[in-house]
């Protein structure tokens, strides 16, 4: 049965809230890939609990990897990875793309598959550079899920060149699996830029921490061969999910404290630091977090946004409820990403009374007086989060599938709703 429309709650005044939020999905699936591939066990602390991450933890015990858990966290035994088996990535891209290399590595056949939006992202790319580097894939010639990896237990790896201009996944999924390989792995990058940079240096810096030899130049990354450590891995607070939060202090001119917000961090949500700062909001880090104050009325923000594409929906809601026009660009990849995300920003705020135009690599937003209606998500959890920062000030807007947000945030139509609720 279809899911229930969600009537996104409208604000009762400036919002006053203090938000804890659970741990990011990008450190959690990387630690748990590298945990797996470790030459001894590992612990995973405040990890993120959602459908990308439990996806990925059971996929790596689909080949062997013991992962149980706890009220702490997940503790990862490594074991000899082995097929036959079959893994469902849903549509995680962290999932598709960092899973095949790995599987390459097991010995025995990996049928891997996906939701069917899955069978639409980039994914030739990482299955003909695996079949460069020595590994066995067969996706019938279509560059797409599902496929199978044939693997024999090791990859000879070595020289690769990738356009990876789709997604920056599509070298971390190499990087991260690049230790186990018998050559190690230099991968090359050919094409436009590559988007979403930082998750690139969240992946050189978290092989680093593991052990591994990395070595960078602009679009070049060496990794060489050798052992990782097992140890612990502390999971921070997902940043880029607080842009919902944060955007929402902004919106109603009130006072949004996150809980937890490191002073210093590889994750690219930090960046809404300075982008709410040029949208008009206060921005104060502090030992209680990070707090975001509005003054009642924001202004439309112009930005490249290539680096910190996740942030672009929430970010496309606060702009359409702004003050002066907006110009998203650099995210030409976000048209590959769990939906079209320029088409459905566009359909969806248009549909509503907004006025947004696409441009080929983003989008312009004029601000217009809003109306309610159905909010269309398409399987998209950003586009939940975006439908509720919309629904603070606009009444009547009745949000399709928002259990799709399980994705990475569980019950945040609960913690919404108490962000939202008299002190």
């Amino acid at each position: 049965m279809p899911t229930p429309h969600w009537s996104a709650p409208v604000a009762p005044a400036p919002v006053d809230a203090t938000v804890s939020l659970p741990g990011s999905k990008s450190m959690t699936n990387r630690a748990l890939v590298l945990a797996a591939l470790a030459g001894a066990p590992a612990r995973i602390t405040r990890p993120l609990h959602s459908r990308d991450t439990v996806l990925m933890a059971d996929a790596l015990r689909a080949l062997g990897t013991g992962i149980t858990e706890d009220a702490a966290g997940w503790e990862v035994r490594p074991g000899e990875l082995r097929g036959p088996a079959r893994a469902d990535v849903g549509l995680a891209g962290t999932v598709m793309r960092f899973l095949p290399p790995v599987a390459a590595l097991a010995s025995g056949e990996v049928a891997i598959d996906g939701d069917p939006r899955a069978r639409e992202r980039p994914m030739g790319p990482i299955i003909t550079a695996l079949q460069a580097l020595g590994a066995r894939v067969d996706d019938g010639g279509r560059g797409a899920l599902p496929f199978t990896v044939h693997g024999t237990g090791s990859v000879n790896g070595g020289r690769v060149v990738i356009d990876a201009s789709g997604s920056s996944q599509l070298v971390s999924g190499l990087l991260l699996a690049a230790p186990r390989f018998e050559k190690g792995v230099e991968v090359r990058h050919e094409g436009p830029p590559v988007p979403s940079a930082p998750h690139l240096a969240m992946t050189v810096h978290m092989l680093r921490e593991a052990g591994a030899a990395v070595e960078t130049e602009p679009d070049v990354w060496r990794v060489a061969p050798g052992p990782l450590r097992g140890g612990e891995w502390a999971i921070e607070p997902d940043l880029s999910n607080a842009a919902q939060f944060l955007g929402a202090a902004l919106v109603t001119g009130g006072r949004v404290t996150v809980r937890d917000w490191p002073a210093e961090t590889i994750q690219p949500g930090d960046a809404l630091r300075g982008l709410l700062t040029a949208m008009g909001a206060e921005v104060s880090h502090g030992p209680d977090g990070l707090t975001v104050r509005g003054s009642g009325g924001h202004a439309g923000l112009d930005a490249d946004l290539h680096e910190v594409g996740e942030l672009t929906p929430v970010l496309a809601a606060v702009a359409a409820l702004a003050d002066s026009p907006s110009r998203l660009t650099g995210i030409a990849h976000l048209r590959g990403h769990e939906t079209d995300r320029l088409a459905a920003l566009a359909t969806e705020l248009n549909g509503l009374g907004g006025d947004v135009r696409e441009l080929p690599d983003g989008l312009e937003i004029r601000p217009r007086p809003l109306h309610g209606g159905v909010f269309h998500t398409y399987d998209d959890h950003r586009m939940v989060m975006a439908a509720a920062v919309l629904g603070l000030a606009v009444p009547g807007i009745e949000v399709e599938n928002p259990g799709t947000v399980g994705k990475t945030l569980p019950n945040f139509t609960e913690s919404w709703a108490s962000m939202l609720a008299p002190a």
